[in-house]
């Protein structure tokens, strides 16, 4: 589907610009000799540069199980920039992650031991937090 949708973007370029040369074609009818020359040889160059660019850009597509890969050519010597290019990020995302886990598990044992700190140095024994009656206790004592 991409495929038919590349052609037919190509061909629409194409009409397109065989309906602008038409024009401006139209009107160099009455230009001089020289300067329609000009006109002529900047065309070519424009044609030229516009297949150079083409090939620059394109890369081949590979089909691989029900899905398709971009590949590039080797000879832009980027391969293992890019390669640790990408490889970075996630390297970078893991250690977030690891150093969140254990700054939230700090958190957690110190809350922990403040809980566990005011029990013991609490007047009332623990097994008094455990009875219903101690909130009537609090309510009684305030």
């Amino acid at each position: 589907m991409t495929n038919s949708l590349q052609n037919r973007a190509e061909v629409l370029q194409d009409r397109f610009a065989l309906k602008a040369t038409s024009y401006l074609s139209a009107a160099t009818v009455d230009l001089p000799y020289d300067i329609s020359e000009r006109l002529r040889a900047a065309r070519v160059q424009a044609v030229a540069s516009r297949k150079i660019a083409k090939t620059q850009t394109a890369g081949s597509v590979v089909n691989a199980g029900g899905s398709a890969a971009m590949t590039w050519g080797s000879d832009d010597g980027l391969n293992w920039w890019a390669r640790i290019g990408s490889v970075v990020p996630l390297v970078a995302l893991v250690v977030g992650l690891l150093a969140i886990n254990s700054i939230q598990n700090d958190n957690r044992a110190q809350e922990v031991a403040e809980v566990d700190a005011a029990l013991l140095t609490d007047e009332l024994p623990p097994a008094a937090f455990a009875d219903p009656g101690f909130v009537q206790f609090l309510k009684a004592t305030r």
